[in-house]
């Protein structure tokens, strides 16, 4: 009976503890959990879920509730007192820290003691809490106290720690000795002047910034991978041995010598603003960024760490500085010291130099690519420059010319440092009996030469011969045909390894028919502009793009009631009403020829009067089309804009400033002229051109003509370079004009409404560029179509010369037709179109048209030629 008499005390006594009301001194620490429920992530019970701790509603707290917490969030919550925490002893996550908001905890002295289980502790930006007794947490392994006022943080009795956060916490002393789990810790903002970190074996990441640490050793912590100790007053920092370590902070210290050699995994260092006389970075060739500037250093050996992407080193000693094996070098920066010798031909990423402020007088950069962030101001003794044709714009903006040093820019057209040459020939072999001295040789072959990690492309000029420039490594050359499934290249491709091979290495190219194959071409390029009174010139370029021999003829249609002809070399076949014929015969495949048109333009005086800003239509056919597997490019239609007068170096859209969206992926054409303005001939001239490779397809680029033998370098992601070398350029006005024509290809996925833009550099021999004006054209379109032409509605004959007739598929009837041309203007109208089956076109011009249709089902359009 005793027994029973025992038992049901002691149960009555567990009921009544449990079941005993917390009493709160903070009334705030009370609220902030009577306000926890399942969706404010206050609290999680011991499963992990958020939960309400006032389970049964009387808006007190019993301590069953509180044992059935695991989790507490009480942070931002103006809790100045926490003494019933004890009661929580299943807490293994407490976080009573102050980070944002508006409302703060002001906790000055805590006891945890009693929560044994606790793992997560966070208790930062408690500003005023001095006092934390946490001994008995010694299954903690995070803890965050950043931002309070500790003074002294011994942790040695927390083995289990994997994370500390000590940032600002007024620390005097941190012990963390025997933490064999810490993974991190950050403790920046203290005033201890000395940590042992050496038995922290599984240890990270350390940073300690701006504090009073006088020497840190972490050597031999073969797991740390980050170390971040600048602004502090360290006069020692070893380690070596940390092959792990892969980031180094140190900066703003006081070190006269860093052993930093040896670390495998080492990719960056920082250890500017140090009284550095020594540092040894021998063997550590991961590194990619190494930063010393404002140190002592007279020497610095980084010619072996072939990773290197970045070296900082400026105010400093160094006498010289050698990086020329250093082939992944992007930045340089070593001014405000002694060097005066340079070389940085064999780095050919070097972009972004600084060496201002030093004693240079010499200097090689003739390394291969364009640079376009390069500073030499400050070094009086410069003597000479070796650097690339395309350079001096961003060199020397400081200067003006001519220079006070002698540089070499467009002294050759070879690249810079050592190079190697591959040249040949390339022959039409139209018989299909082996190329030989009787078949014609191929101008303006295209060539795309790559190493297995860049690739360009070099056009030839119109001699059939070609000459190339490499570097060391194996090469691969490939003739590119426009047309490839027109032709067959024997051989397809070479690869060739230098230095391996003789220089320069001679190899021909014959080009062979395959199949048969017609495609003609013409283009009209406007060379003197029209001007209200004057003569304007233009040049008719029509080409054999196919593999079979052509005859027939080119026509050129304008308006004779505002343009008079005046003389056409070769000599006009015959004239029509608003039209020029030529007849040609035998126009062999890869051919262009040329005919030079000159009109005189219409003054204002005269009837029908020609006013500046007026528009002018030409449109250009070649025939024959039947059988031609391109039409579209047997005629070409040029707007030109009447001007009064002109910039002799510009840049024209041949196809205008507005353009049907049907041309969307297709080719535009383009003019850029060049006038010799100066008092010599111009030996060298060079358009540089860079292609807006979002708007553009650079690999379909294809010069159309020139005014004088050129070859096209095509590089980098959207350069391209017309090189007119040695033509010598007179500076006479009857003689001192160039050009070059080309066409590219718009990307497929522009849109009507889309506009593009493309503007040059013309170079003259060592001068600075030209920048031309920017054409801008833009898509648009006559109407969205409503539905595809080819399921309703056929033509016939396409190509047509008088009628054309519409034919209908489902019966559906048309309301209304519409011919516009190529530029948008309309031609024909038929408006009342209900019973029309056929359209008579004849008193249309040669060239390209649309037909657009309307009817109940909507209206859609279909392109069509009028020969």
């Amino acid at each position: 009976m005793k027994k029973n008499y025992f038992f049901l005390f002691t149960f009555f006594l567990l009921v009544k503890v449990n079941a005993q009301v917390i009493e709160f001194k903070d009334s705030n620490f009370k609220t902030r959990l009577i306000q926890a429920n399942t969706s404010n992530a206050i609290a999680k019970d011991l499963q992990g879920n958020y939960c309400k701790i006032d389970l049964n509603g009387d808006y007190e707290i019993q301590v069953s509730e509180a044992q059935n917490v695991s989790s507490l969030n009480l942070s931002n919550s103006l809790i100045s007192d926490l003494a019933e925490i004890e009661n929580f002893t299943q807490l293994n996550d407490l976080d009573l820290s102050n980070e944002g908001g508006v409302y703060y905890n002001d906790i000055k002295s805590l006891n945890i003691s009693a929560l044994t289980k606790l793992q997560y502790f966070n208790c930062k930006a408690n500003y005023n809490l001095k006092n934390l007794d946490f001994t008995g947490c010694t299954n903690l392994t995070s803890l965050n106290c950043s931002s309070t006022n500790f003074g002294v943080l011994d942790l040695r009795s927390f083995t289990k720690l994997e994370t500390v956060e000590a940032d600002s916490a007024y620390l005097t002393l941190l012990d963390v000795s025997g933490l064999v789990k810490l993974k991190t810790l950050f403790a920046s903002g203290n005033l201890f002047t000395a940590l042992d970190l050496t038995t922290c074996k599984d240890l990270k990441e350390v940073v300690m910034s701006t504090g009073g640490l006088i020497s840190l050793d972490v050597s031999g912590l073969a797991k740390l991978e980050k170390i971040n100790v600048y602004n502090n007053k360290l006069t020692s920092l070893k380690i070596s041995g940390c092959n792990s370590l892969f980031h180094v902070d140190a900066w703003i210290n006081k070190l006269a010598a860093l052993d930093a050699s040896n670390l495998k995994s080492l990719t960056y260092l920082d250890v500017n603003y140090n009284e550095l006389q020594i540092l040894n970075l021998q063997n550590s060739n991961s590194l990619e960024n190494v930063s010393c500037n404002n140190n002592k250093l007279s020497a610095l050996d980084v010619n072996e760490l072939l990773n290197l992407k970045g070296l900082y080193c400026n105010y400093n000693n160094l006498t010289s500085i050698e990086v020329d094996k250093l082939k992944k070098l992007e930045w340089l920066t070593i001014s405000f010291n002694k060097i005066e010798n340079l070389d940085i031909s064999s780095c050919p990423l070097l972009a972004n130099i600084h060496i201002d402020n030093n004693n240079l007088l010499f200097v090689n950069q003739k390394n291969g690519i364009r640079k376009y962030n390069y500073q030499y101001y400050s070094n009086d003794n410069l003597k000479y420059i070796c650097c690339n044709e395309d350079e001096l714009d961003f060199l020397f903006p400081g200067y003006g010319a001519p220079y006070p040093f002698s540089v070499n820019t467009y002294c050759s057209f070879t690249p810079g440092g050592v190079f190697y040459t591959l040249k040949g020939t390339n022959k039409f072999d139209s018989n299909n009996n082996g190329c030989d001295e009787s078949d014609i040789k191929l101008p303006n072959l295209k060539y795309k030469i790559t190493d297995g990690v860049k690739s360009s492309n070099i056009i030839a000029n119109s001699s059939g011969n070609y000459e190339l420039q490499v570097g060391d490594g194996t090469h691969t050359i490939s003739p590119v045909i426009e047309n490839p499934a027109y032709f067959k290249v024997s051989p397809e491709s070479i690869s060739i390894t230098f230095p391996g091979a003789a220089s320069p290495f001679v190899q021909n190219f014959c080009v062979t028919p395959n199949g048969d194959h017609q495609d003609l071409e013409v283009t009209l390029l406007p060379l003197i502009p029209a001007r209200p009174g004057f003569d304007a010139t233009y040049k008719l370029v029509y080409r054999n793009k196919g593999n079979q021999v052509k005859s027939g003829s080119v026509l050129l249609d304008f308006n004779d009631g505002v343009l008079d002809f005046k003389s056409a070399v070769p000599q006009i076949t015959s004239q029509l009403p608003n039209k020029l014929v030529w007849e040609y015969e035998n126009l062999q495949p890869f051919e262009s020829r040329e005919i030079l048109v000159t009109l005189n333009v219409n003054s204002p005086m005269e009837t029908p009067a020609v006013n500046i800003n007026d528009r002018l239509s030409f449109n250009t056919l070649i025939l024959p089309i039947a059988d031609d597997e391109k039409p579209v490019d047997n005629s070409f239609a040029l707007r030109q804009t009447v001007v009064g007068s002109y910039d002799p170096n510009d840049k024209t859209c041949l196809e205008g400033d507005v353009i049907k969206p049907e041309l969307i992926g297709e080719y535009v054409h383009y003019l850029i002229r060049f006038e010799n303005a100066g008092t010599y001939p111009a030996e060298n001239i060079v358009v540089k051109d860079l292609i807006d490779v979002l708007k553009f397809d650079l690999s379909t680029l294809v010069p159309t003509g020139a005014s004088h033998s050129y070859i096209t370098k095509i590089s980098g992601e959207n350069k391209v370079e017309f090189i007119f070398e040695k033509i010598n350029l007179p500076f006479d006005n009857a003689n001192n004009d160039g050009y070059i024509a080309f066409k590219i290809k718009t990307l497929p996925t522009l849109k009507t409404g889309d506009s593009f833009t493309n503007e040059a550099n013309i170079y003259f021999d060592y001068n600075f560029p030209i920048l031309t004006n920017k054409a801008t054209s833009t898509f648009k379109t006559l109407g969205t179509p409503d539905f595809e032409f080819s399921k309703y509605f056929s033509i016939y004959p396409n190509p047509v010369k008088d009628v054309l007739n519409i034919a209908s598929k489902n019966n559906l009837e048309i309301g209304a037709l519409a011919v516009y041309d190529i530029l948008g203007q309309l031609v024909i109208a038929v408006p009342n179109a209900h019973a029309t089956s056929s359209i008579d076109v004849s008193n249309l011009r040669t060239g390209n048209y649309i037909l657009k249709v309307k009817t109940d089902k909507g209206s859609s359009a279909v392109k069509f030629i009028k020969k």
